[in-house]
């Protein structure tokens, strides 16, 4: 077992940035597996979701954190309180930009965060298949004025461009140590957890940008039948008001339909079997700011 800490490299590594830059995109890459919900609305990523990569190399544990942004209401305070925590318990952090020369209040605010860390930071300008090489040098420029980095990485999560030199460039700051979880272990999700988070997605990419913000998913029932080829799951989508209520059920329940069979094919998928997906709509008005409402649909600031 020494002579094997010896060769082995272990450790936690952050992804932070600002909501939207492609965290949960660039994490589910590099596992090889789709753990994080993603979505072009910010605030996607509510709880700090563990994965793990495990190579020959080492074992590097991605810690994915809510976006650091300004926050309106308790719900947001404790998606930043996660994320600003989660930054003490690492290795290294990664930090995630897109591929521009303006950087604004949020960015200098995550530098000064981390200038007090002494942490390894390794710069991810991620999203470069969208601009011009000559547009890419020039955002690197402007990220090197602001934070001493210890690494610049330039690459397309989406597309999976130039992701090949992330773990090798994350392992050359891990210390060596033991393997925290087995090798076939891929998150620390309970499957409740991720079947909730795969239903908000689905309501997240079918609803208004303004509804979004306002839901979560809570889990009522989640059971295996004798045969063990099907799964029943009773579901309940929580909403701030009537009006959303309506919206989200839409007209002779469309709506709902789509969520629950986009939600449905991706469920099965995980799951390696049939599933029974059972939605219900609830109106909790401004749960986003009741504390025991938020801990009642999973955002624990313990966990």
């Amino acid at each position: 077992m020494m002579e094997e800490q010896a060769t082995f490299k272990s450790g936690f590594a952050a992804i932070i940035g600002r909501p939207n830059v492609g965290k949960s995109t660039l994490m589910n890459y590099l596992i090889g597996q789709k753990i994080a919900i993603t979505s072009k609305k910010p605030q996607t990523t509510r709880n700090r979701i563990q994965t793990v990569y495990t190579s020959g190399e080492g074992q590097i544990v991605f810690l994915d954190t809510p976006g650091i942004h300004k926050a309106k209401n308790k719900l947001g305070e404790y998606m930043v309180k996660v994320a600003e925590r989660t930054l003490k318990e690492v290795d290294v952090i990664l930090w995630l930009v897109e591929p521009t020369t303006y950087i604004g209040a949020g960015e200098r605010h995550i530098a000064e965060q981390l200038g007090g860390l002494h942490l390894p930071v390794i710069l991810i300008i991620n999203k470069t298949d969208t601009v011009s090489r000559e547009e890419i040098a020039k955002a690197i420029d402007t990220y090197k004025e602001l934070y001493p980095f210890d690494e610049i990485i330039p690459c397309s999560a989406l597309r999976g461009n130039n992701t090949q030199d992330i773990p090798a460039c994350i392992f050359k700051y891990l210390p060596y140590g033991p393997m925290y979880y087995d090798e076939d272990t891929v998150t620390d999700q309970p499957q409740r957890q991720i079947a909730a988070e795969i239903i908000r997605e689905k309501a997240l990419h079918a609803l208004d940008a303004e509804i979004p913000h306002g839901i979560a998913v809570a889990i009522d029932t989640m059971h295996a039948r004798k045969h063990g080829k099907l799964m029943d799951i009773d579901a309940t989508i929580i909403c701030e008001r009537d009006s959303h209520k309506g919206i989200i059920i839409g007209k002779q329940g469309a709506m709902l339909k789509k969520i629950g069979s986009n939600a449905r094919f991706e469920l099965e998928r995980m799951l390696e079997c049939q599933v029974n997906l059972k939605l219900w709509v609830k109106v909790k008005k401004d749960w986003r700011d009741s504390d025991f409402l938020i801990k009642n649909f999973g955002y624990d600031e313990k966990a």
